[in-house]
């Protein structure tokens, strides 16, 4: 087992389940250790980091409230001092508060946007401070294919994933000087729990629309982060790349 003083520390945004579990445990498999992120659920991420440190590599649990953006900025910095360092930064928690915009009440819209948005961009922050000392560092920003062209029903959730992707943009270009490289990953449609509770028919017609004929997994997604977050992927940066089957080409 490497040395922990080694070791590049990742921490994933919502990371106690679904897509960010299988970030966070495809960066522990790639020799990273973990900060593992949760809003309310502190046992399942007790659980997420028991499995990664079945990698040999070490993990920290660590909560925050992302509703409120202020509270991003105390989580880097407490994974910081928590785990001596932060390598790479993954913004992946979000939520959701559908509804057509007509009815759409500005809690929702607000609730989003905050932390969907507001707290990426306070995470962001407190991580370049400390990744410009370094000259080095990698931040992915967990977008989606609707931030690209639109959905309905989902005004908020459209406009905060359009922003992440740029914020990504405009990250890239003002720190790319530091060694910092900023990209988006915009996942399709992935198999969750969720999507399992869809009737079969419904399942059948979403798929109708996937050139590759199926949901993504989230070991798909999460396979691209990792290489986002390794040393092979120093020369990108400012991009925006599908996990789609071929759904939203761009």
């Amino acid at each position: 087992m490497t040395d922990t003083s080694q070791r590049k520390v990742a921490l994933v945004t919502g990371s106690s389940r679904g897509l960010g579990r299988a970030m966070a445990l495809s960066l522990a498999q790639a020799g990273f250790d973990v900060a593992v992120h949760y809003g309310r659920n502190a046992d399942e991420a007790a659980k997420v980091a028991d499995e990664i440190r079945s990698h040999g590599v070490d993990a920290g649990v660590f909560g925050a409230d992302l509703t409120t953006p202020a509270n991003a900025g105390t989580l880097v910095e407490d994974v910081i001092k928590g785990m001596g360092r932060l390598d790479v930064l993954v913004n992946n928690a979000g939520i959701t508060r559908d509804g057509l915009a007509i009815r759409m009440k500005d809690e929702d819209w607000d609730a989003v946007l905050q932390t969907n948005l507001s707290s990426a961009f306070v995470a962001c922050r407190a991580a370049i401070k400390h990744m410009m000392r370094a000259r080095s560092g990698r931040i992915i920003n967990i977008a989606s294919v609707v931030g690209l062209s639109g959905n309905p029903g989902q005004a908020n959730y459209v406009a905060s994933k359009a922003g992440l992707i740029g914020l990504t943009k405009a990250l890239a270009k003002e720190y790319g000087g530091r060694g910092i490289t900023v990209n988006a990953v915009a996942p399709g449609f992935i198999q969750s729990d969720m999507t399992a509770d869809l009737p079969e028919d419904v399942q059948a017609a979403y798929r109708k629309d996937i050139p590759l004929g199926r949901f993504g997994q989230p070991e798909e997604v999460a396979a691209l982060v990792t290489f986002l977050a390794s040393d092979a992927a120093g020369y990108i940066t400012g991009q925006t790349i599908g996990v789609d089957g071929g759904s939203h080409p761009h």
